[in-house]
This record gives C-alpha cells, sequence and structure tokens, in this order.
C-alpha cells in the first residue's frame, strides 16, 4: 500500500504530465521505475540508507533511469531534495494507479502456484472482462508456492480464492468444529 505522501508526488506527476499530454510516456517510465527497483535489492537498500549522500543518491538514480523522460528525472531530483528517495518505488506503483484508474483500465491480480500459461491467461482475462464489464483489463499474475495449487483472483475490491490452501484450511476449520 502506497504512503500518502506517495500518492501526492503521483498526482503531481500525473497532472504535470497531463499539461503537457506526455502521460503515457510517464506511465512506460514508472511501470520501469517500478520493475527495476523491485528487482534489484542493492538499489532498494541505497534508496532507504540514510548515510548515502543525497547528491550521490541523485547521481545513481539519474544514470540508472538516465533513458527516462525529463518528468521522470524531474520526480527524481524533487524526491532526493526533499529527503524522500525511499518513496520512488511506491510513488512509481501510485502513478500507476492512478493513470489505470484515470484511462479506465481495470487491473486484475491473479496469484498462482506457477506461472500462468497463456492458455490459462487468456481464459482468466475473458472471464476478468465479463466480471468487470471492461474491454480494458491487465493482468497481473504472482507467484506463490505456498497456496499449493489454484489460484487468488482479486479485482478491485472483489477477491475469489479458489486455492487448495483455502480449501484445505476450510477443511481444517470443519473438522474442528465438530470435535
Amino acid at each position: 500500500m502506497s504512503s500518502r505522501a506517495a500518492i501526492r508526488y503521483a498526482k503531481a506527476i500525473l497532472h504535470t504530465a497531463n499539461e503537457n499530454n506526455t502521460q503515457s510516456v510517464v506511465f512506460e517510465d514508472m511501470q520501469s521505475v517500478q520493475n527495476t527497483i523491485e528487482a534489484s535489492r542493492e538499489l532498494q537498500a541505497v534508496l532507504q540508507s540514510p548515510v548515502i549522500k543525497a547528491h550521490d543518491k541523485k547521481e545513481a538514480l539519474l544514470k540508472i533511469f538516465s533513458g527516462q523522460s525529463a518528468a521522470t528525472h524531474s520526480l527524481i531530483k524533487i524526491l532526493v531534495d526533499n529527503k524522500r528517495t525511499s518513496l520512488l518505488a511506491n510513488v512509481a506503483k501510485s502513478y500507476i494507479d492512478l493513470y489505470n484508474e484515470e484511462q479506465g483500465v481495470k487491473v486484475a491480480t491473479v496469484i498462482t502456484a506457477v506461472p500462468l500459461s497463456s492458455e490459462l491467461e487468456s481464459r482468466v482475462m475473458a472471464k476478468v472482462k465479463q466480471l468487470t464489464n471492461s474491454e480494458k483489463v491487465t493482468l497481473q499474475n504472482e507467484i506463490d508456492p505456498e497456496i499449493i495449487g489454484g489460484f487468488i483472483l482479486r479485482v478491485g475490491d472483489i477477491q475469489y480464492n479458489a486455492s487448495i490452501a483455502n480449501q484445505l484450511g476450510n477443511l481444517k476449520r470443519e473438522f474442528s468444529k465438530s470435535i
């Protein structure tokens, strides 16, 4: 969950992007920023570290994200200047959520024990489109081996849990009630 500060920064950059008509460019930047930070423990540590100087963080981030737009570079500079670099991943996530909401895109998250096959992904996508009455749907697949099998589907406030772990938990509760 994003902090209120991250949401404020995301709203500000979305507003600027709307004024400059660069929303989709910044959207791609934010996806890249979020994926890069999530994939690198070292980068996460640098962003969180109070020991590393702000100037060094700014220099490193601008080199890492050198291919991004001027709006993204501006965001990085502002976060560094305000000593808020630890929020960068949350700002990116908040921007992505706000952009999708503004574009009417529904984001569905499917949690499975193994990666979805392309056939199963298309079947889940069709079901999500039917449930949401929306043609603009993106699907995120998260892997969680602890659910054993089946899936958990989240679309907005709705969650459908068809995991084997959930079914085993229900059986365990039923048995403990009858004892």
